[in-house]
Parts: C-alpha cells; structure tokens; sequence
C-alpha cells in the first residue's frame, strides 16, 4: 500500500473527529470513544505516512504528467522548457523527516490534550473536543502545505477555533478576551491576505514554491515595492499568529483564559504558526536582510519583554503564558538568524517548546484541580497535598529554563553555538542571561505555591488528582529527556526541513 495516502490523512482525521463528537455529543461514551481512537490517531498516522507529496486531484506539474489530455502542439511548443512546465497546477502538501517529526510531536501533545479533557470534566462536551480536534487539523495543515492561500484558510479557522476555545472556558472575563482577540485577528488576517493577494497578482501563483521560482529565476522584479509590502504584510499576519510583540499581551491573555488542555494546543498555534509562516517568508524573502532583520529584532525583544512580564505577574497561569510567549523569541532568533544550522536550532525550540509548555499547562492545570485558584498569593504548603505532581511540575521548569540533560538545554546551546556563528555573541549572552532568569522565576513560584506555609483560608480539594493527567506528564518527562540525550533523533530530520527552506 502506498504510504502517501496518509499525508491528507493528517488533516482529514481531525476534522472527521471533530464532526463526528460534536453531532453525537448527547451520547457521553459515544462521544469518549470517538475522542479517544481519534486522538491516538493524531499521533499514529504521521508515523504510518510515507515521505512525498501529495498532489490534490492529482493534478501533478507538467514535467510529470500532470494532465491526462494531450495538449496541442503550438501551446506545447511554449510550455516546453519553461517554467510553466515547473508550476503546481494542484494545493500541495508536502511530507518529510522535519515534517513528520514535527506532526508526530503535535499530534501527542494533541492527543494528551484530549485524553486530559476527557478525564478532568464531569461531563464531555463535544463542542470543546470540536475545538480541540478542528484546531489541531488546521496546525497539521499549516506544517504540510506548500499553497500560501491554504495555509490562509486554515490560518483563519484556526483563529476562530481559538476564541471558540476561550469562549466555551467558562474563566471569568474570558468572553472579553475573545472579543479582543477576534478584532485584533480581522485586521492581521486582513493584513496577510492582502499581502498573498499582491503577490498572487505579480507571480500569478499561490504555490510557495512557485513564487519562489518566479522571483529567483528573475520573472519578478525581486525589489518591486509592491512585493516589499507583501513582505510587510505577511511579517504583520506572522507576529499575530505566534504572539510576539505587539501582540504579546493578549496572546498571554490568551492562555491564561483557556483550560489546561485548551492552553496546550492554543500555545501549539503559536509554536506552529511561528515555524510555519516564518519558514514561508525566508524562503520568499530571505533575499531581503531586512526581513531577517526585524523578525531577529522582534524576537529578542519577545524574550526580554515575556521574563520581565512574567516576574510581576501574581496569576500563575499568566506567568507561565508570558514565559511561552517569551520562549518563541528563541524560535525567531533561530529563524532570524538565517543559517541552516540557527534555523535547525530554531526548529529544534520550536519541537521542545511544543513538549515542554504543554508539560506546564497540565501540570498547573492540577493545582487549579485541587485549589480552584490561579493566585499565587492565595496559595502555598501544597507539597503535602500533591508531591508527586509538584515534582514533575518543578522538572517542567526546570526543563523550561534550560537545565540539562533535557531537550530544552539542547535546542537553546544550538541557538547560542548559531549565534557565535553568525558574529553576534551578544546574543548569545542575552538568551544565557534570560535562561537564568527563567530558571529563578520557576525557583519564586515553586516557593510560593509548594513550599511557603500554607495560607489559613486556602481549600485543597480532597479529589484524588486524575491518573492521566500524571501520566501525560510522565510522558512528557521522558519525551524531554529522551530527546536531550539523543538530540540527533530529532536534529538530523529537522535539518532536511531547515535545508529546504534556503533551496529553490
């Protein structure tokens, strides 16, 4: 059996997931089953997927054969030898080492996200599962696609799926939220689709590869103003996606208002729309130092502006969004950076950050099980009450700031190796310097939550702590430090993905 008939699969599963529990939520152990063997699929299928690419329709480019009819002499006699015989006629996904390690990856934190949300509500909704399923098939979509108007698509459900989730949160001022969230996405997905317009009208394509073709074989004016405005927007609809500055704030909001599991795939938008659009621009405007300019500009100070955020924040669930937040500042210095191996390095973040701020969000999500509080000058002495989830949640910290032998030190020594490459040690101080950081902010709040006298009017839930959520996080635990010891299990695929963002 051709292995390729799974690439599509990728997205299709997810979404027939999420079709199938939201019109049979009524039935509770229908609507669990259905969860449970889609969620697993979610991390199985990429594993089953050969690497190729899939051609919808099957409308393959000319040179292959791409259409079944014989075309005529005097329009074959144009087409032969030029570009045109090159151009994707059909929406192309492509699938290979870096994309299946990043799907694979994804689909656990998604499936772990499912399995949490199952076991830690009385009752099941579908419509939350919806949400859950719907956004993890448009982050599929956003790794595999090579057509920039699909990635469009699925960038705008992807947005909506965000507010549906904070909406149906129940967090209070979570409807407030939304609102501002879904005014501010308008005017960046307006933005970049303004920006895929323009260059639709210049290249005559949607295909990124395509575009690039036509601006490096010199069919497009590579310093025409227009195409430097697509630029502009499409920079403009990528800090929107992933959160960066300006859009720091409420992206911290963000998370902060959605469920534990609701936050785990919410900040895996971010991540994966950090790489997927960032990777789109290089390969499209990596010719323009500027465009590599302010992405590295904008990410540093992602990084300094999330650690300071985070250390006056008295709402544990905002500090641990504004250190996500900050931590996909070192996915952009890596994209910034714009050497295969910096951008290996910031594809490498971007995998371990997937793991690691999931690992938190379910594990902070226990101490709001047990306490039905946020505030950490309500909490405290609650050690005694959860040692085995306060141990993990330390090591997720810890994991965070970059101690080794986990991934997370990994990924941030290659982004500081990329950096002394690339003539700028400065930056590879500052990320030194703000790991420390991390790492005390993790030290204050494990003090304040676990290890400082227990406030008189704090309630601990007497509810044992569900044994799934313990065993996602033991997942996560061994995924880390698995990938910390072997980095090169997941470097070297990686790799191949960063190579092809710099080649034609």
């Amino acid at each position: 059996m051709d292995g390729t008939i799974f690439i599509p699969l990728l997205v299709i599963i997810p979404i027939i997931c999420a079709i199938l529990v939201n019109l049979l939520h009524g039935a509770q152990k229908t609507t669990k089953a259905l969860a449970f063997i889609g969620a697993i699929c979610l991390a199985l299928v990429p594993i089953l997927a050969t690497y190729g690419t899939q051609f919808f329709g099957a409308y393959q480019p000319l040179i292959n054969g791409g259409l079944s009819v014989q075309i005529p002499t005097a329009v074959n006699s144009i087409i032969s030898g030029s570009v045109l015989e090159l151009f994707h006629p059909a929406i192309t996904y492509v699938f290979g080492p870096g994309q299946q390690t990043v799907l694979f990856i994804l689909g656990i934190v998604a499936m772990c996200a499912v399995f949490i949300s199952i076991v830690e509500t009385k009752k099941t909704s579908g419509v939350y599962l919806y949400l859950l399923f719907m956004l993890t098939a448009a982050l599929m979509a956003f790794i595999l696609t090579d057509d920039i108007f699909n990635l469009y698509v699925f960038f705008e459900i992807a947005a909506l799926v965000q507010v549906g989730l904070i909406l149906v949160s129940r967090v209070r001022g979570n409807y407030e939220t939304g609102l501002k969230y879904m005014l501010l996405g308008e005017v960046g997905g307006s933005f970049m689709l303004l920006g895929i317009a323009l260059i639709l009208g210049l290249t005559g394509n949607v295909n990124i590869s395509d575009i690039v073709l036509m601006i490096h074989s010199g069919a497009v004016d590579p310093t025409n103003p227009v195409l430097l405005f697509a630029a502009g927007m499409l920079l403009y609809g990528w800090l929107y996606a992933t959160g960066l500055p300006p859009f720091n704030a409420i992206k911290s909001e963000i998370y902060s208002k959605g469920l534990s599991s609701g936050s785990m795939v919410l900040q895996s938008f971010s991540v994966i729309g950090c790489i997927a659009i960032g990777l789109i621009i290089l390969r499209i405007f990596g010719y323009l130092p500027v465009v590599q300019m302010v992405i590295l500009a904008v990410s540093v100070l992602a990084m300094i502006l999330g650690i300071c955020m985070a250390m006056v924040q008295d709402d544990y669930k905002r500090v641990i969004a504004y250190l996500a937040v900050g931590e996909l500042g070192y996915i952009g210095v890596g994209l910034g950076l714009g050497s295969v191996y910096s951008i290996t390095a910031g594809l490498f973040q971007a995998v371990n950050e997937l793991v690691v701020t999931s690992f938190l969000f379910a594990g902070f999500g226990l101490v709001l099980y047990k306490t039905k509080t946020s505030k950490l000058s309500k909490l405290g002495g609650l050690l005694e009450d959860m040692p085995w989830a306060a141990l993990l949640i330390v090591l997720a910290g810890f994991i965070m700031a970059g101690v080794p032998p986990f991934n997370v030190f990994q990924s941030k020594y290659m982004l500081c190796q990329a950096a002394m490459v690339q003539g700028i040690p400065e930056l590879a101080i500052i990320m030194i310097i703000l790991s420390i950081v991390t790492f005390l902010a993790f030290l204050k709040i494990t003090y304040m939550i676990f290890l400082r006298q227990k406030p008189d009017d704090l309630k601990v839930s007497k509810a044992k702590i569900p044994k799934t959520t313990m065993a996602v996080m033991v997942l996560f635990l061994i995924i880390s430090l698995i990938v910390g010891l072997f980095p090169g299990l997941v470097v070297d695929n990686l790799g191949i993905m960063a190579l092809s963002a710099l080649i034609l």
